[in-house]
């Protein structure tokens, strides 16, 4: 008899077909149907496939009882209650490194589009507005990027950073001997370093706010910020008031705390790029989620440990 799994994750057609040909799978990607889900088969169900975002309750891990595995399709789980799984001893994984490389390309895109202010220029361009009347923007080469989590998407980025012959700078909880990069211990200090800095970091209480007004301060009235992490890191208000004061540059950003609805206290800004919630979706990158958890669960019921654990 297959496991059976209950997915709280959205997936298209074609990848639940392809899950359900090793598992007996309960498809809930709403609170409805979740909520109806583990009401009604809540006593069977022995793994779950969430979302950061989406978590999974200890409530929810209460009411089943035969629960051994949960798996976040992307690298955050911030809301998947790990003091529940522990005291059962349930294991988790996520999919760590499986999206790294598209949120990277994303950030990078990101940074260009703020830096050159591409937005504004497309919609000027538009209007008939030749060059000769427009400030001159920023170049990129040859900037200071500050990482604030040199993770899978911190490493590729810094990658990509290199091309444009970027310094680099990165705070994380320690610093890391493998690389050559430049550790600052806390993250005023790399804002301050740093003439863009973007924020790659899981989200979570331990992260909540970790980029306030105090760093927006330091990161200066030259300075970019890009967010690819969880809308959680960066304080919106002190955001909104740097980016109205024009006590930094410009930011972009692909989360934000209110989303799925968009941040309005920062949709009059034209300093900003928002994008909702992007830099992780590609085809590529869901092909490599979607086999890094097959892989996962697979390795679970025989017995293995996953190649990813939280």
């Amino acid at each position: 008899m297959k496991p059976q799994l209950l997915i709280l994750a959205p997936l298209s057609a074609d990848s639940l077909e392809r899950i359900s040909q090793g598992y007996d799978t309960l498809y809930a990607p709403d609170a409805i149907s979740r909520d109806k889900a583990v009401s009604e088969h809540g006593a069977a169900i022995q793994a779950v496939l969430t979302i950061g975002t989406l978590g999974l309750s200890a409530d929810e891990i209460e009411r089943m009882p035969r629960l051994s595995f949960v798996a976040a399709l992307g690298v955050g789980y911030e809301k998947i209650d790990l003091d529940a799984t522990r005291a059962r001893g349930i294991v988790v994984a996520n999919g760590a490194g499986s999206n790294a490389a598209c949120v990277a390309d994303h950030a990078m895109a990101l940074l260009l589009a703020v830096i050159r202010d591409l937005n504004r220029l497309d919609r000027l361009c538009r209007e008939g507005v030749w060059r000769d009347a427009l400030p001159m923007q920023d170049s990129v080469t040859g900037k200071r990027l500050g990482i604030l989590g040199l993770g899978s998407i911190g490493e590729q980025l810094a990658r990509r950073a290199v091309a444009f012959d970027m310094s680099i700078g990165y705070h994380s909880r320690h610093p890391r001997s493998d690389c050559a990069y430049r550790y600052f211990s806390d993250v005023e200090a790399l804002a301050r370093w740093c003439d863009c800095l973007v924020v790659a970091v899981p989200g979570g209480a331990a992260t909540h706010h970790l980029v306030d007004a105090a760093v927006l301060h330091a990161l200066g009235p030259a300075g970019y910020l890009v967010n690819v992490a969880r809308g959680s890191v960066v304080d919106s208000t002190a955001l909104a008031h740097a980016l109205e004061e024009k006590r930094i540059a410009g930011a972009a950003l692909d989360v934000y705390e209110s989303e799925p609805e968009p941040p309005q206290a920062l949709l009059h800004l034209d300093n900003l790029i928002l994008t909702p919630h992007v830099g992780g979706r590609s085809p590529q990158a869901l092909e490599q989620s979607i086999q890094l958890f097959l892989q996962n669960i697979g390795r679970h019921f025989a017995g293995e440990p996953p190649l990813t654990p939280v």
